[in-house]
C-alpha cells in the first residue's frame, strides 16, 4: 500500500520516524559518555580512553602513556617510536616477533601498508595491538590492550572502539 503525502497515515509515519531519530540522537552522547581523549604531541597520534581507565602520566621521553582499569586485569598502553626496520610491514613483523619471544601465541593478524592489528594469548593473559604508520612515514604509534582471558568476551567492543579512534594527527 502506497501512502500519499499529506494523508493522515503518511504524517503519522513521518512523526514516528522523527521521534525515532530524536531518541537515537539523544542516545549518542550516552554511548560516548565517560570516554576521554589522549593526544601525543611528540609523535602526533591520538586515541580515546575508555571510562574507568586511569593514566600514569606521560612517559619521561614523551612517547606515550599507560592506563589501567583499577580492580580489573586490564591495561592500555599507547606509545610512539621511530621505525628501526626498513618498512612498516617489517616493523610490525618485529613487534609480532617480540610478542612471541615473550611467550604469546599470535592468534590473529592483519597487516596493511599503513596499519596492522594482531592479538595473542599466553596462559590467562591476552592482548590486542594496533599499530599505525604516522604522518612522517618514519615513525609508528602502537596501542596495546591487555586483559585476562576471563574478560575476553567483554573486550571485543572496547578493542574495536579503541582501534577505530586511534589515529595520526595532522596528516
Amino acid at each position: 500500500m502506497l501512502l500519499a503525502p499529506g494523508s493522515g497515515a503518511w504524517q503519522a509515519g513521518r512523526m514516528r520516524l522523527l521521534i525515532t531519530v530524536c531518541f537515537a540522537l539523544l542516545a549518542l552522547p550516552a554511548f560516548a559518555q565517560g570516554w576521554e581523549s589522549y593526544a601525543n604531541a611528540r609523535f602526533g597520534y591520538q586515541s580515546s580512553i575508555p571510562p574507568g581507565y586511569s593514566g600514569y602520566g606521560e612517559s619521561d621521553n614523551g612517547d606515550g602513556q599507560i592506563f589501567d582499569n583499577p580492580g580489573t586485569m586490564q591495561s592500555l598502553a599507547l606509545w610512539g617510536a621511530n621505525m628501526l626496520e626498513e618498512s612498516f610491514e617489517a616493523e610490525v613483523a618485529a613487534s609480532i616477533g617480540y610478542a612471541e619471544r615473550d611467550g604469546f601465541n599470535i592468534t590473529f593478524q592483519t597487516i596493511t601498508p599503513e596499519w596492522a592489528t594482531f592479538s595473542g594469548v599466553t596462559g590467562d593473559r591476552q592482548f590486542t595491538r594496533r599499530m599505525i604508520l604516522l604522518c612522517d612515514r618514519a615513525s609508528t604509534a602502537s596501542l596495546t590492550l591487555q586483559f585476562s582471558s576471563r574478560e575476553a568476551a567483554d573486550m571485543k567492543d572496547l578493542a574495536q572502539r579503541l582501534a577505530q579512534d586511534f589515529g595520526a594527527m595532522g596528516c
